[in-house]
């Protein structure tokens, strides 16, 4: 185990070196967080611990780990109203905002560990899944950025839709020990790009709240997992003030995006849904719907969270 967790740190260290960021800090072999790739245990359906060991001892190991051959390649047909990194227009409407909220999240990660957001909500409708998706796509719009795109709303997936693919399997899936991680994971036509669609729970199933499923321990083995694979891995999550789904994913993350929609989202709704999380989690404020005075378009903003404010000054 010490072997193979020193040659992942080595691995991420140099990587991060090459690229100008900051080096993930991987948990030590005693560490409870540690990824425990025994002999017996396999990482995904093809990749045996000795395997993922030998790739990581390699340079730019997180790279020679190949997931494209491990990740199923789906034909995506995006909404390429709504993907704005899928449509070819560099300069699409809301664009330049997502590039904007990308070098805000490096700028808190200098101060703070940040490779797991949660993206949420107060209430449906507000866009938490449509900034998820575009975060996640002008993320690896960067060269040599892997992201991970994550559907971890169960109850009300819609990022499968927005993406054009399947929704299973997905998330539900590995939660319930049908799959193992690489099964579940998709490839589509942006390179770098990577998503975990919601999956399906099927009627019968015994399953009767997938809050249930969220609440397990296998969440937590799923993201130390495939964690060392990428820069930054986005979860989109049912909505905070509609059900506890959000409270619990937000404790496997590494802090908290919440989306706000311009003259819908009530502010006492919002602050009660920011009380939802720890100051400690809070990352910002997404303010969505905005219109401008000579526009008949959308703009999107990020707001920088203040904890000594009840609503964030639009930048």
């Amino acid at each position: 185990m010490s072997r193979i967790h020193e040659a992942l740190k080595k691995a991420e260290q140099e990587r991060a070196s090459n690229q100008g960021g900051a080096a993930m800090d991987l948990p030590g072999p005693e560490s409870p967080q540690a990824i425990d790739v025994g002999p017996s245990m396999v990482i995904g359906a093809m990749a045996p611990a000795a395997e993922f060991a030998a790739n990581a001892s390699a340079p730019n190991a997180l790279s020679a780990f190949n997931l494209d051959a491990r990740c199923s390649q789906y034909e995506w047909k995006p909404d390429v109203s709504t993907m704005l990194f899928m449509n070819g227009n560099n300069d699409a409407h809301g664009a330049e905002e997502f590039r904007t909220l990308r070098s805000r999240l490096y700028h808190l990660r200098e101060k703070k560990p940040l490779k797991k957001v949660l993206v949420t909500s107060a209430l449906p409708k507000e866009g938490k899944s449509f900034t998820a998706a575009n975060l996640a796509q002008v993320i690896v719009r960067q060269h040599g950025r892997r992201a991970l795109l994550i559907d971890a709303d169960l109850r009300g997936p819609r990022l499968h839709m927005m993406l054009g693919t399947n929704p299973g399997p997905g998330l539900s899936d590995y939660l319930q020990g049908k799959n193992d991680e690489f099964s579940i994971m998709q490839r589509g036509p942006l390179e770098n790009l990577f998503f975990i669609p919601s999956g399906l729970i099927p009627s019968g199933s015994g399953i009767a709240d997938p809050s249930e499923l969220v609440s397990g321990t296998r969440l937590k083995l799923l993201l130390q997992r495939v964690e060392p694979l990428f820069d930054w891995i986005i979860v989109d999550s049912p909505p905070a003030l509609v059900v506890s789904d959000a409270s619990v994913l937000a404790k496997v993350c590494d802090g908290v995006l919440l989306v706000v929609r311009s003259t819908v989202t009530p502010a006492d709704v919002a602050r009660k849904a920011r009380e939802e999380f720890p100051d400690e989690m809070m990352l910002g404020v997404v303010l969505n719907g905005t219109r401008e005075k000579n526009g008949s378009y959308d703009r999107y903003y990020y707001d920088e969270y203040s904890s000594n404010k009840d609503t964030a000054a639009k930048i």
